[in-house]
């Protein structure tokens, strides 16, 4: 899976399915290349009836390399009542952004989360939102990975929903560089107030297919700018296994870790620049993690994707 119940035992990180996330995707805007789409999917299958109210659900920008955030989106939702929720959606830059809390300059206060089958989409000058139950994109023979890559071509998320935030950001918004690097994470109370990291997400199936029993825990509440020095030699390792040599999954690792989505704003090109919903990343990346050994699970891009915002498809009944 690319970030599906990725704590041990294909478990939610914390036992929350609510804030598990899925995937995430950054792209242009299709027929306006001063915008970018970014997107963080959560809550596999839909199991959870609304956004987790006691959550926080971050989108982070590092405009600079350094796998710190510069800038950061903040999305909050108001308690599920009588069918209904809303979102508030906070921006903040700078060294404030790294900081695992809700502060920031109010983008969008009370923006409808969407329940039923037609998306509900909020504007604020020049940004736009959404949050609600939609298809999930993510495209996968989950059953032929889990039986040792003796993949059928089967789709097992074909009729799967996921709840979506999804967020139009102008160019300006992502920092002055063109090319930066995007993850995201969901934080918890801990402790009376303070927030504490359940999960994170970058690049599709790092946690997935490196980390092992309380590795992956571990990995959801670290930072990216840790990732070399904490879980390059368990990379390396697994690649290794796939037949890599030291020199080459050394070097495959260093590309891989930090886990973040690199994006160019003036490139509509996909994965891995940014991530299109209809890149096939699970064939590049089973590509490159098996040194060519297995390049396709034969399962290709839905079809139910919308040509305009919020781009994620109707859910599925039932």
């Amino acid at each position: 899976m690319a970030d599906h119940l990725d704590a041990p035992g294909l478990m939610p990180p914390g036992g929350n399915i609510g804030i598990d996330i899925t995937d995430i995707y950054a792209f242009q805007k299709p027929g306006d290349p001063t915008k970018t789409i970014l997107m963080q999917n959560v809550n596999p299958l839909a199991t959870a009836s609304a956004f987790d109210s006691t959550a926080l659900y971050d989108l982070l920008i590092d405009t600079n390399g350094d796998a710190i955030a510069d800038i950061a989106f903040h999305v909050k939702f108001s308690p599920f009542s009588g069918g209904a929720q809303t979102a508030t959606v906070r921006r903040v830059e700078g060294t404030l952004a790294a900081k695992r809390a809700n502060i920031g300059n109010v983008i969008f206060s009370n923006a409808p989360v969407s329940f039923g089958m037609d998306p509900v989409v909020t504007d604020s000058g020049p940004y736009r939102f959404f949050a609600g139950r939609r298809s999930d994109p993510f495209f996968f023979d989950l059953l032929g990975f889990l039986d040792g890559f003796n993949f059928t071509g089967a789709d097992f998320f074909e009729e799967a929903n996921v709840f979506g935030i999804v967020l139009e950001v102008p160019n300006s918004g992502l920092g002055p560089n063109p090319g930066v690097g995007y993850w995201s994470r969901t934080l918890l109370p801990k402790d009376g107030s303070n927030l504490h990291q359940v999960e994170r997400m970058g690049r599709p199936a790092i946690n997935t297919v490196f980390m092992k029993g309380k590795d992956k825990n571990g990995f959801n509440q670290s930072e990216p700018s840790e990732d070399r020095a904490q879980y390059l030699a368990r990379v390396v390792e697994v690649l290794m296994s796939f037949g890599h040599t030291l020199a080459s999954a050394t070097a495959l690792g260093e590309f891989l870790l930090p886990d973040i989505l690199t994006y160019s704003k003036d490139s509509a090109g996909g994965f891995p620049n940014g991530r299109n919903l209809t890149d096939d990343v699970i064939d590049i990346e089973l590509g490159l993690v098996s040194n060519g050994a297995v390049t396709t699970d034969g399962v290709a891009a839905h079809e139910d994707l919308l040509t305009e915002f919020p781009f994620l498809g109707d859910p599925h009944e039932g």
